[in-house]
C-alpha cells in the first residue's frame, strides 16, 4: 500500500504533467490544429476531382493516414527519440551527428541539408501568420458577405498588432495560450462529431484503399492533390522544434489524447457534411457552424487560435535564429530576454520587424487563403524531407543502427515527404516561389557567412604566432613594457595568438602584466553543466589561456561566466579593471582573395551590420578597446 507521502508526489507529478500538456496545447500545435481551416476546402476545390462519394472518402482517407503516418509515426514514434539533452529542431538534430557542422572544410554536405531545411522554415514562417489570421478572419464573408471588403484591412490590423507585442514577450499572454487551444480542439471536435453522427458512412475512410484508389484512378490530378493534403500535417515540425519547452511525454500525450482525435473528428465531419452534396460551400469549415451568434463565436474563437498558432512559430524563428548565431551560421544579431524565469523567451528585433513586414506583404499581395495556400507547402514538405535526411545520419553515426535498420525506415519516411515535395513544386509558379525565394536567400546567407568565418580563421593560423611563439618571442624581446592591470583578448582559434595582442606587441611594445587569452566556444548541446563550464591553463610569463564553454540555447555573458572562472581557479586578476581587447577587421573584397570578390563583399556587409561583440557577450563598454587591422579573403 502507498505512503500518504508517495500518494501526494504522484499525485503533484500528475498535475505538472496535466500542465505541461495543456501547455503544449498552446505553444506546439497551434499550427497544425488550425489546418482545418483551409485543407478541406482546398482538397476540394480546383483539382477537378468532383465531389463524388469516392472522392470524398478518397480525401478524407488521404487526410487520415497522412497525420497518422507523418505525425504519430514519423515525429511521434521516431524523429522525438533523436533529443539533444531535452532540446530539438533541425540545428539540434545536426548537432547529434558526429563532427557536424564544423570540419576543416567550411561545411559538409550534411550540413548544407541542414541549413536548407533550417532555411526554409523562414519561408513558411512568412506564409503561416498569414494564411492561418487570414483564412480565420474570411468567417466574415460567410456570416455577413457585405462585410467581405473588410478581411484584408482587419488581417492586416491583427498582424501589426501581433508583430507589435512581441517586444513584450509571451510570458503573460502564454498562460492563456493552452486553455483557449482545448477550447478550440474540444469545439472543432464536437462540430466533427456532430456531423459525423448524421453521416457515419465516411468512417469508410479510415481503409487506406479509397485513399489509394483516388491517387491511382485521377493520375495527374491525383498527385496534384497531395499539395493539398499536405496542409493537414503543416506544424509537424514543431512537434519536434518545441520539445525542449515541455518534454516528449506531454506532446505525445497532448496528441495522443486530445489533438489527433479532435482534428480526425473535424476532418471526417467536414467530410460526412459534404458527402452527397452537388457542389460544396466555399468556406468549408464555417459552414460546419450554425449561422447566427454561433458563427461569429467561432470566428472570435478561430482568430485566437490563428495568433496562437502564428505566435508559436514567431517564438520558433526566433529561436532558430539564436541557436543559428550560436554555431556561427547567421552573423550576430540583438537578442532581448522577456523572461527572467525562462530562457528560452527571447526576443529579436530585427528579425520581427522582416518577418511582419513580409507577412503583411504577402496578404497584401495574395489576399484570399485560397491563394496563399499555392504559395504553402514546399517550405513544410521540404523542411520534412530534410529532417528525414538527418535523421538518417543519426541514426548510423551516433546511434550506430545497421544500414538494414535505419535505410527503410529513412526510405519510407522520404517517399511520403518527397511526394508532397513533388506535389507542391507544381504549385511553384502559382506562389510557391516566395517561401523557396526566401529560403534561398537565407540558405545563401547562411552558407556564406560560414565560408568568410572558415577563411578568416584559416588566415588567422597562418599568419598569427602560437602561444609558444609568442612566449619565446616575449622572453626574448627587450623593451617590452608590461603595465600594471589585466588585458582579456578574445581568441577565435586557441592554437594562435589574437591579432590585437601581436598588434600592440609589435606597434607598440606593450603587453600587459596579466593576459587572459579567452576562447568563447559554444558547444554542439543546448546547455553546459558546471563541470564543463571552463579550461584554464597558464602559459607562464602572466599569460593565461581560457576556455569558456556555453550551450547553443544559452544566453552569453562573458563578464558573469568569467567572473565565475576567475573565482573558481582563483586567478590573481580583478575583471573590474580589466580591459577587453577587440580585433575589428575590414575586409577589401578584391580578386585578389580565395572567397571571390562578390562572396567577400556580402560577407563584409553582413560583418558590418552584425551586433558588435559588445553587444553580443554583454562587455562593458568603458572597458573595450578596439583595434583595426585590413585583410582580403
Amino acid at each position: 500500500m502507498e505512503s500518504k507521502g508517495e500518494l501526494q508526489e504522484k499525485g503533484q507529478h500528475s498535475g505538472k504533467m496535466a500542465a505541461l500538456t495543456i501547455g503544449a496545447l498552446g505553444v506546439v500545435y497551434g499550427d497544425i490544429g488550425t489546418s482545418p481551416l483551409y485543407t478541406m476546402q482546398e482538397c476540394f476545390h480546383g483539382h477537378g476531382l468532383g465531389f463524388g462519394r469516392e472522392s470524398v472518402l478518397g480525401v478524407c482517407s488521404l487526410v487520415f493516414w497522412a497525420i497518422t503516418l507523418v505525425v504519430s509515426v514519423k515525429y511521434i514514434g521516431f524523429v522525438m527519440r533523436a533529443d539533444n539533452r531535452g532540446e530539438g529542431g533541425i540545428l539540434a538534430l545536426l548537432a547529434l551527428i558526429p563532427d557536424e557542422p564544423r570540419t576543416k572544410r567550411a561545411l559538409t554536405a550534411v550540413a548544407v541539408f541542414a541549413i536548407a531545411g533550417a532555411s526554409l522554415l523562414f519561408g513558411d514562417g512568412i506564409i503561416t501568420p498569414a494564411i492561418s489570421v487570414l483564412s480565420a478572419v474570411e468567417g466574415l464573408g460567410v456570416a455577413a458577405p457585405a462585410l467581405g471588403h473588410y478581411v484584408v484591412p482587419l488581417t492586416v490590423v491583427i498582424l501589426l498588432c501581433l508583430f507589435a507585442v512581441q517586444r513584450r514577450g509571451t510570458g503573460d499572454v502564454g498562460k492563456l495560450f493552452g486553455p483557449v487551444m482545448l477550447v478550440w480542439f474540444v469545439t472543432i471536435g464536437l462540430l466533427g462529431a456532430y456531423h459525423l453522427a448524421r453521416n457515419p458512412a465516411i468512417l469508410a475512410a479510415l481503409n487506406p484503399v479509397h485513399g489509394i484508389r483516388l491517387l491511382t484512378a485521377h493520375g495527374f490530378h491525383g498527385f496534384a492533390l497531395l499539395g493539398s493534403i499536405v496542409l493537414a500535417v503543416t506544424g509537424g515540425e514543431a512537434l519536434y522544434a518545441d520539445m525542449g519547452h515541455f518534454g516528449a511525454a506531454p506532446i505525445r500525450r497532448a496528441w495522443l489524447l486530445a489533438v489527433k482525435p479532435a482534428l480526425v473528428l473535424c476532418y471526417f465531419g467536414q467530410g460526412a457534411m459534404v458527402l452527397g452534396m452537388a457542389e460544396p460551400p466555399a468556406r468549408l469549415f464555417y459552414a460546419m457552424v450554425p449561422q447566427g451568434p454561433a458563427i461569429y463565436a467561432m470566428i472570435g474563437l478561430a482568430t485566437l487560435a490563428t495568433v496562437i498558432a502564428s505566435q508559436a512559430l514567431i517564438s520558433g524563428l526566433f529561436s532558430l535564429t539564436s541557436q543559428a548565431m550560436q554555431l556561427d551560421l547567421l552573423p550576430r544579431m540583438r537578442i532581448r530576454h522577456t523572461s527572467h524565469e525562462l530562457e528560452g523567451q527571447i526576443y529579436l528585433p530585427e528579425i520581427n520587424a522582416w518577418l511582419g513586414a513580409a507577412c503583411i506583404a504577402v496578404v497584401l499581395t495574395f489576399k484570399e487563403s485560397s491563394r496563399l495556400a499555392a504559395a504553402y507547402g514546399i517550405a513544410v514538405s521540404g523542411t520534412m524531407a530534410v529532417t528525414s535526411i538527418l535523421f538518417y545520419f543519426v541514426a548510423r553515426r551516433a546511434w550506430n543502427w545497421p544500414v538494414l535498420k535505419a535505410l527503410p525506415l529513412v526510405l519510407g519516411f522520404l517517399v511520403i515527404d518527397l511526394s508532397f515535395f513533388g506535389a507542391n513544386i507544381l504549385k511553384f509558379v502559382d506562389g510557391g516561389y516566395v517561401p523557396v525565394l526566401v529560403g534561398l536567400l537565407i540558405c545563401l546567407v547562411m552558407i556564406n557567412w560560414r565560408r568568410g568565418r572558415t577563411y578568416l580563421e584559416n588566415i588567422a593560423r597562418k599568419r598569427l604566432p602560437s602561444p609558444a611563439e609568442f612566449l619565446k618571442k616575449l622572453g626574448d624581446a627587450k623593451g617590452i613594457r608590461r603595465p600594471h592591470g589585466t588585458g582579456i583578448f578574445l581568441v577565435r582559434t586557441p592554437d594562435v595568438i589574437p591579432l590585437p595582442l601581436v598588434r600592440l606587441t609589435e606597434s607598440l611594445s606593450v603587453v600587459p602584466e596579466t593576459v587572459l587569452l579567452v576562447t568563447y566556444k559554444v558547444r554542439h548541446v543546448p546547455y553546459v553543466g558546471p563541470s564543463e563550464r571552463d579550461f584554464v591553463k597558464s602559459l607562464g610569463l602572466g599569460i593565461h589561456q581560457i576556455e569558456i564553454r556555453a550551450g547553443f540555447m544559452e544566453n552569453p555573458n562573458l563578464p558573469a561566466l568569467l567572473s565565475a572562472c576567475v573565482e573558481k581557479h582563483r586567478l590573481p586578476v580583478s575583471l573590474d579593471e580589466a580591459v577587453y581587447y577587440l580585433g575589428k577587421e575590414t575586409f577589401l573584397a578584391t580578386h585578389a582573395g580565395q572567397m571571390g570578390a562578390v562572396a567577400e563583399k556580402i560577407f563584409a556587409f553582413s560583418s558590418r551590420n552584425a551586433t558588435s561583440a559588445v553587444s553580443h557577450l554583454n562587455l562593458p563598454p568603458r572597458q573595450v578597446m578596439e583595434i583595426g587591422t585590413q585583410m582580403d579573403l
